[in-house]
């Protein structure tokens, strides 16, 4: 499992919108039951795709702007972005099938 970077609202520009690669965006909180069962599998993806995309953690209590800019209507939310564009998007918790059949077309 590969350890994720946690953007802030100062880093986002920076870590996603510019990214050379495809990122996928993991929008949690620490009190959110689902964010941590999604969590392993989040880390385990971006193990098995590392150098094709990269995996971030965004905190939405501490980043509201962000979540708000991206319409975050609840967590855990997945956003792929591309080229600092929104690709794909996914809400809830989901088994690591459908995450891998919904994001990897795009890298």
């Amino acid at each position: 499992m590969a350890d994720m970077i946690n953007v802030t609202e100062e880093s986002f520009a920076s870590e996603v919108l510019k990214a050379d690669l495809p990122v996928l965006v993991d929008f949690s909180a620490v009190w959110c039951g689902p964010c941590k069962m999604l969590d392993p599998l989040v880390k385990q993806l971006a193990g098995e795709w590392e150098g094709r995309v990269k995996v971030v953690k965004v905190d939405a209590d501490q980043c509201p702007e962000i979540v708000g800019q991206y319409g975050v209507m609840g967590i855990p939310t997945l956003i792929l972005f591309k080229d600092g564009q929104v690709a794909e998007r996914l809400s809830g918790y989901q088994p690591k099938d459908k995450l891998v059949k919904k994001f990897s077309p795009h890298f």
